[in-house]
């Protein structure tokens, strides 16, 4: 496989260090440049997170005497250096908008963590075992950038990940209807540490500021088609969410209610069936198996299971019927590698095996 050269912006926040992480070690990828904001340009990367690497792992190398470039006004020479770059700034959301956009009229490709660009209709947002298909729409977008590399590709919302595999597979072979979904999401989600976050310490905070409108509102993106050079959300399904912030480090755990219509509603086996039978994929970061069912009745569990796979399988359990829906499950993800920097490592893989990058 080609080797590609890759920049991350953003680099020194809590999913710009796990991109870094995730870049040391792997097969397709060398980190070549990293950038950050205006006042960290200039300081090599050990000095720009001395105090506040969150990872497990110590600073690479590789990356300790890099200097950080400016993410906003070194993009010539940021994009004369690599072959994609990764997106985790930390900015206003209409400034994230317009600089994702400079770096894909660049003609340099952006695979970005950030949710600015998730409702551009001709932007893919990719969760790669289930709608690899939504790629197609970058050859409208370049036409529409004017650009014959460049494009964005965005992923969606972390916690999606927690619960969407489970969901999609069978939205899109019955008919479901409603569902209902309380999300319990670890405090690296807003970017700190347990030790950083005093406020989450023996308490749940009961709001976690457009979370539960992207829990809404994205999964309908991810379920649409592609048509005219657009994705036109799913239409017939509505969710409705709760997001609460809660004192785990990692992985964002959901609690999910579904209700299909009577005359296409599965079995708990055909359930189980379905989602054992949603193919693994064959690229570097991907897990053998996208969903694991427990069938223990106290799994999954944040602490035990979002590690699974490296942290990009998803964990599933304690699917039972319903009183007021038809069906009930648990859902567990690693918010930071699947819902986040690893997401989105694998969707540049995917990307790079079509040749888009």
């Amino acid at each position: 496989m080609k080797q590609y050269k890759v920049g991350v912006l953003g680099a020194t926040g809590m999913v710009g260090q796990r991109f870094v992480a995730l870049m040391e070690h792997h097969p397709w990828f060398t980190l070549t440049t990293v950038a950050a904001s205006p006042r960290s340009a200039g300081k090599t990367y050990a000095e720009a997170v001395e105090g506040r690497w969150a990872m497990e792992m110590p600073i690479p190398e590789a990356v300790r005497d890099m200097v950080l470039l400016s993410a906003e006004t070194d993009i010539d020479k940021i994009t004369s250096e690599v072959d994609f770059v990764f997106s985790a700034v930390d900015m206003d959301k209409d400034a994230i908008y317009a600089l994702e956009e400079a770096y894909a009229k660049a003609e340099c490709p952006v695979v970005s963590n950030n949710s600015a660009h998730r409702w551009t209709a001709d932007v893919p947002m990719l969760v790669p075992e289930l709608n690899a298909e939504h790629m197609a729409v970058i050859e409208s977008q370049r036409k529409r950038l004017g650009t014959e590399r460049g494009f964005i590709a965005v992923k969606s919302n972390c916690s999606l990940q927690s619960y969407m595999p489970a969901l999609y597979p069978l939205s899109k072979k019955y008919s479901l209807e409603h569902v209902t979904v309380c999300t319990y999401q670890a405090i690296s989600g807003a970017g700190k540490t347990l030790e950083s976050a005093p406020e989450i310490v023996d308490n749940v905070i009961p709001y976690i500021g457009g979370e539960e409108e992207k829990s809404e509102r994205e999964p309908l993106k991810l379920l649409g088609t592609v048509k005219d050079g657009v994705i036109g959300n799913a239409s017939g399904l509505t969710i409705t969410a709760q997001c609460v912030r809660v004192p785990v480090s990692d992985g964002h755990l959901a609690a999910v209610f579904m209700f299909f219509n009577p005359d296409n509603t599965p079995s708990i086996e055909e359930i189980k069936t379905c989602w054992a039978e949603v193919p693994a994929l064959d690229l570097p970061s991907a897990p053998k198996q996208f969903i694991h069912y427990f069938e223990e009745e106290n799994r999954p569990q944040t602490r035990l299971d979002r590690g699974l796979e490296h942290g990009m399988a998803i964990s599933v359990g304690r699917l039972r019927e319903d009183k007021m829906y038809n069906y009930k499950f648990i859902g567990l993800s690693h918010n930071t590698l699947r819902g986040a920097a690893g997401g989105a490592v694998l969707m540049a893989e995917l990307l790079c095996s079509e040749g888009y990058i």
